[in-house]
């Protein structure tokens, strides 16, 4: 099979052995693989595997069942699939726990499915599971327009909350809109504390969606409405920040922080059933979409992860073998 195995920063493609799905395991052939930052920081090596997971870079899949390991049932060989990785996305063939295979719907495009598994387990497992995210609430997302923030705007609106959305700059506030956030606010320019606020009437919001860590979790603490969850799902500003104890009690605030990618086979088995089950028919109705930014060969590795670096793009970049 055709993947890359980055060596010394280098995303060449190269030549490994086909993998062989081993019991409860489903091999299957690629139509394109989600770019993810985990990904680039796998490259710079400062996000290795997991022990046992594949090298190969990757953490996401969309494609078509090649063949099933034993003891595999609710797949067969064809069936349009994709799939949540720890490894081995980047690459023409891939083999998967059949637990985190979902079905692609009918309409939905394969190669952009690719787009939507580590999206939709991690937005569902903070937001969903770990924030209780319920209708009539309201959500604030942080990064409207990435690949996370994206998908977290098209589910929440889907399941009957008040979106805000912060983006930077014109063209991804338009893109927040078009996606269908109530509220999108350009932190470039504007406040998001005063401007949440006076959205709100004062209250506040039940769930932030946070990917910028320390630098924002004042804030993110004073926009909070009462009893309400902050999901930290990435710390672009740093690892270590001051906290508010006293506002944080006023508020019977939670905080959460998590990653997707280490988490044990059986964890990641309940948020895929979680997704396939709360968040799946949405993508099957339409409501819920894969949002891809551009579409890119395989041998262009090298120019989506710049491209996702530089934090330009809306939604998703994928790579196809």
């Amino acid at each position: 099979m055709r993947a890359i195995l980055p060596v010394n920063g280098s995303l060449d493609v190269t030549d490994l052995p086909d993998p062989v799905p081993a019991a409860g395991e489903v091999l299957i052939e690629v139509a394109a693989a989600g770019v993810n930052n985990a990904d680039l920081q796998q490259v710079a090596g400062n996000y290795p595997p997991p022990p046992g997971a594949s090298e190969v870079l990757g953490l996401e899949v969309s494609g078509t069942v090649r063949a099933l390991g034993d003891g595999v049932e609710g797949f067969a060989v064809g069936d349009r699939v994709c799939a949540l990785l720890s490894g081995g996305g980047y690459a023409s063939l891939v083999v998967a726990p059949a637990t985190q295979v979902l079905p692609v719907p009918d309409g939905v495009d394969l190669v952009e499915a690719a787009g939507l598994p580590e999206a939709a387990c991690t937005v569902y497992s903070n937001v969903g599971m770990l924030a209780g995210l319920r209708p009539g609430q309201t959500l604030l997302v942080h990064g409207g327009t990435g690949g996370m923030g994206s998908h977290a705007v098209l589910w929440a609106k889907a399941l009957g909350a008040t979106v805000i959305a912060t983006s930077g700059g014109e063209r991804k506030v338009r893109a927040s809109e078009e996606l269908g956030a109530d509220l999108v606010i350009d932190h470039r320019s504007e406040d998001f504390v005063a401007r949440t606020l006076e959205f709100t009437d004062g209250r506040g919001v039940d769930v932030v969606l946070d990917v910028v860590g320390p630098e924002y979790l004042g804030r993110n603490l004073e926009v909070l409405a009462t009893n309400g969850h902050i999901a930290v799902i990435a710390s672009g500003s740093g690892r270590t920040g001051e906290l508010d104890f006293g506002a944080m009690m006023r508020k019977r605030a939670t905080i959460s922080a998590t990653t997707l990618r280490a988490r044990p086979r059986d964890e990641k088995a309940t948020i895929v059933e979680a997704v396939r089950y709360n968040v799946w028919p949405f993508v099957a109705d339409g409501r819920v979409r894969p949002v891809v930014d551009a579409v890119l060969p395989l041998t262009e590795a090298a120019e989506a992860h710049r491209r996702v670096r530089d934090g330009e793009v809306i939604g998703k970049v994928l790579l196809t073998p």
